[in-house]
């Protein structure tokens, strides 16, 4: 269960990183959450990467443990920008144009289930 785990997590981390790099406004969505230009371009292949390493079992429990902390980050930068008014959020581009509505609470929903499967996945 715990490899089934890994690998769904990767999986999500593959085509969450896939489907930003085929968004061209991937860079204009990321500035609008905050996240500085720096970190916004590299962060799809770092995804990539991860999802990679996670689908591979290649550094367990630590790119588990990795995936946690991103998600972590991602669904703070989410809780901060549902603190504006709904029509001042910015989209959410977790996957690309394919999740393309503001963010929300079911956003942060699904970042939760994901952070439980990263916890799972650590086997720790």
């Amino acid at each position: 269960m715990v490899s089934l785990a890994r690998i769904v997590l990767g999986v999500v981390f593959l085509t969450s990183g896939a489907l930003k790099i085929r968004d061209s406004s991937w860079a204009a969505t990321a500035a609008a959450f905050g996240t500085p230009r720096l970190l916004a371009k590299p962060l799809p292949f770092l995804e990539i990467f991860l999802g990679s390493l996670l689908v591979a079992g290649l550094g367990v429990p630590w790119t588990s443990i990795a995936a946690e902390v991103l998600l972590a980050v991602f669904t703070v930068a989410m809780l901060r920008a549902m603190r504006r008014p709904i029509t001042e959020r910015p989209r959410c581009a977790c996957f690309g144009r394919w999740t393309a509505r503001p963010v929300s609470s079911s956003s942060v929903v699904r970042n939760l289930v994901l952070l439980v499967i990263a916890a799972f996945s650590s086997g720790i």
